[in-house]
């Protein structure tokens, strides 16, 4: 097969995936997180495998257990996190006018000799309206969320449907994978398979990696702010902590949420607020030094900036679905690019076709 020939294939293919995913993005979205379950599954199964569990009981404990932990966390924690983001929600503008009043106390004079004597009040009107804007839409927005028929069927489809597809996945997992390889095309075996084993090392690193990084991060914060008693402590940690899936992200924006509510909550005692910055800048050092190089190691070939996009990219083209599948194709497409990358610099079109002749017809010196 051709060059052209090859590319117009994985062309089509795209292009069918694509639509495939536009016409039955409504339901595919237990199929997917089943599909994510089982993958991620997959070695303690085969862990348990190898001490002497059958497949079929490995698979059943693996996921009975999983189920009874994700009904407790959903009974328990998920109406307390809606109860103290509400709450925080409505003190939002609160914060948001005490913040502005330290603000102006202590910058006032700055600000007026800058910007005239109306400049103070007019910062000031404007960040009070900006924040009970966004306030009111978060809370409307959440209150949707929660209300929305459609959002309670898809629920029950991922606590219902998942865990059967999940299952089936993990039982035949290995039968699978064995029949994807041996449709295979001969000539390309073994390339394709080590492009599939570097898209593999990526995700799994990153995955399952970042996964146990934002638990131990979002535990970390959460328990410090609760302990030094910081209003919705609890909360802000554990935010930061889901949002460090995307490195540094989470981090900063509990930073920055923590050291607001600090400052209006503590405000003029130092101490407090120097402890709540303390706790992040350790939790990043922490990190750094000590949970990315053995959690992650050099395996994850995910860039932030790259993360980023892919969340924001299939988050706005297949909501909630595209976020799930937009790490694994983000790593996928890294490597793809990669590879063709590598290809590229060793072809003759990027030495120069001539420099490619002169090569071959030097000859050699003994």
């Amino acid at each position: 097969m051709t060059i052209q020939k090859q590319l117009g294939f994985w062309i089509a293919a795209l292009v069918v995936f694509v639509l495939f995913l536009w016409l039955f993005s409504s339901i595919l979205l237990p199929f997917v997180a089943g599909l994510a379950l089982a993958y991620l599954l997959d070695p303690v199964a085969t862990r348990l495998q190898r001490l002497g569990l059958g497949r079929l009981g490995a698979t059943l404990l693996i996921l009975s257990l999983f189920v009874i932990v994700f009904v407790l966390v959903l009974i328990i924690a998920v109406p307390l996190a809606v109860r103290e983001l509400n709450a925080f929600l409505q003190m939002l503008p609160s914060y948001v006018g005490q913040l502005q009043r330290l603000a102006y106390e202590h910058g006032g004079p700055l600000l007026e000799l800058v910007g005239g004597a109306e400049a103070g009040r007019d910062v000031e009107s404007s960040i009070r309206d900006m924040a009970g804007d966004a306030s009111g839409y978060l809370l409307t927005l959440l209150g949707s969320i929660l209300a929305g028929g459609q959002t309670l069927l898809s629920v029950m489809s991922l606590l219902v449907v998942t865990p059967v597809i999940a299952f089936y996945l993990l039982i035949d997992w290995h039968k699978m994978v064995a029949r994807v390889d041996s449709w295979l095309p001969l000539r390309h075996r073994d390339t394709i398979r080590g492009l599939v084993r570097e898209i593999d090392t990526a995700l799994a690193g990153f995955v399952r990696g970042q996964a146990a990084l934002c638990l131990i991060l979002g535990a970390f914060y959460a328990i410090g702010l609760s302990l030094i008693g910081l209003n919705f402590g609890a909360l802000i940690g554990i935010t930061a902590g889901l949002l460090s899936i995307i490195p540094y992200v989470g981090s900063f924006a509990g930073l920055l949420l923590s050291a607001g509510v600090a400052i209006v909550q503590f405000w003029p005692e130092y101490f407090w607020i120097v402890m709540t910055l303390v706790i992040f800048f350790s939790g990043q050092f922490v990190e750094g030094n000590v949970l990315q190089p053995k959690l992650l190691g050099a395996s994850v070939g995910v860039h932030p900036v790259w993360l980023m996009f892919a969340l924001f990219a299939f988050g706005s083209l297949f909501g909630f679905l595209g976020l799930l599948m937009a790490v694994p194709l983000a790593a996928a497409v890294g490597v793809l690019m990669r590879f063709g990358l590598r290809r590229y610099l060793a072809s003759s079109y990027y030495r120069g076709e001539s420099e490619a002749v002169t090569e071959v017809a030097e000859p050699r010196h003994e």
